[in-house]
C-alpha cells in the first residue's frame, strides 16, 4: 500500500482544520471520501451521517456507483453501513458474492456494480456514533491491518472535527447541525443535476466542475450550489473557470 507520510500528514491536518470561518462541511466530507480512496487504495468510498431522529442519510460518495449503493442501503434498510452504525463497530465483508444471505438486496447490487468486497467503519467518539464510512473494493479480500487502522483514524479525526466545530461555533445540538449537513447535500445534488443538464456532462463531471469553481472563487460549496439552482450563478462562467 502506498501511504506517503507527507500526504497522510496533510490529510490529518485538513481534517482537523474545521475552526475556520469558511469551513464547508460538504466539501470536508467529500475530501474525506476522496482521500480514503487515495490513501487506503480502495475503489470507492461512501459516507453516511445520522439526522435528528437517528436515521442515516447519504452525505458523500467518491463515485456515482458508490452513491447508488449507499442509496440502495437506505431504501432497503440493509447493508454494511447500516449494520456498522447500529452496532458502532466495524463491519467486514471480504466476499460480497457470498453475502447474499446476509444482505439479499445489497450484495447482488454491489457485485453488479463492480464491487466484490466492502468494509464499513464507524464515525464515532466514545459512545457517540454520528455515522459510518463504507470502503468498497473491486476485488474480493480483506483490507490490510494498516489500511483499516488508517481508515479508522481518518474517520475518528473527522468525527472529532465535526463535533468540535459544531459545539464551538454554534452551541447547538450535534444532531441539529448534522441535519444542516444533510440539507446542504440536497442543494449540492440539485446543482449537480442542473450543471449536468446545462453543460451536457455526466453528474460526476458536473460535481468536479462545481467543486473546482467553489474552491477557485473561495465560495462555500453549498452557497454556490444554491446559486446554481436558483439561477443567480452564471453557469457559463462556472464552466469557463474549469478550463
Amino acid at each position: 500500500m502506498t501511504m506517503g507520510n507527507q500526504r497522510v500528514r496533510e490529510t490529518f491536518v485538513a481534517l482537523a482544520d474545521t475552526l475556520v470561518d469558511e469551513f464547508d462541511i460538504i466539501d470536508f466530507l467529500d475530501m474525506l471520501a476522496e482521500r480514503c480512496v487515495e490513501l487506503l487504495e480502495v475503489t470507492a468510498t461512501g459516507l453516511m451521517l445520522a439526522d435528528q431522529g437517528g436515521t442515516l442519510s447519504l452525505v458523500a460518495a467518491s463515485t456515482e456507483q458508490a452513491r447508488t449503493l449507499e442509496l440502495l442501503q437506505l431504501q432497503t434498510q440493509e447493508g454494511p453501513c447500516l449494520d456498522c452504525f447500529r452496532t458502532g463497530e466495524p463491519v467486514r465483508c471480504p466476499d460480497l458474492i457470498e453475502a447474499v444471505d446476509r444482505w439479499p438486496q445489497f450484495a447482488p447490487a454491489a457485485v453488479e456494480g463492480g464491487f466484490f468486497a466492502v468494509h464499513a467503519l464507524p464515525m464515532r467518539l466514545r459512545e457517540t456514533v454520528i455515522g459510518a464510512m463504507n470502503l468498497f473494493t473491486a476485488s474480493p479480500g480483506t483490507l490490510g491491518a494498516d489500511a483499516v487502522e488508517l481508515g479508522q483514524a481518518l474517520a475518528n479525526v473527522a468525527t472529532i472535527g465535526i463535533l468540535h466545530e459544531r459545539s464551538h461555533r454554534h452551541g447547538e445540538l450535534v444532531v441539529e447541525q448534522l441535519q444542516t449537513a444533510l440539507d446542504s447535500r440536497i442543494a449540492v445534488e440539485q446543482a449537480k443535476g442542473v450543471l449536468a443538464a446545462r453543460l451536457h456532462v455526466t453528474v460526476a463531471e458536473a460535481f468536479v466542475i462545481l467543486r473546482n469553481h467553489a474552491r477557485r472563487t473561495n465560495q462555500r460549496l453549498v452557497e454556490l450550489s444554491a446559486a446554481v439552482v436558483d439561477g443567480s450563478a452564471d453557469v457559463a462562467a462556472v464552466a469557463r473557470s474549469n478550463g
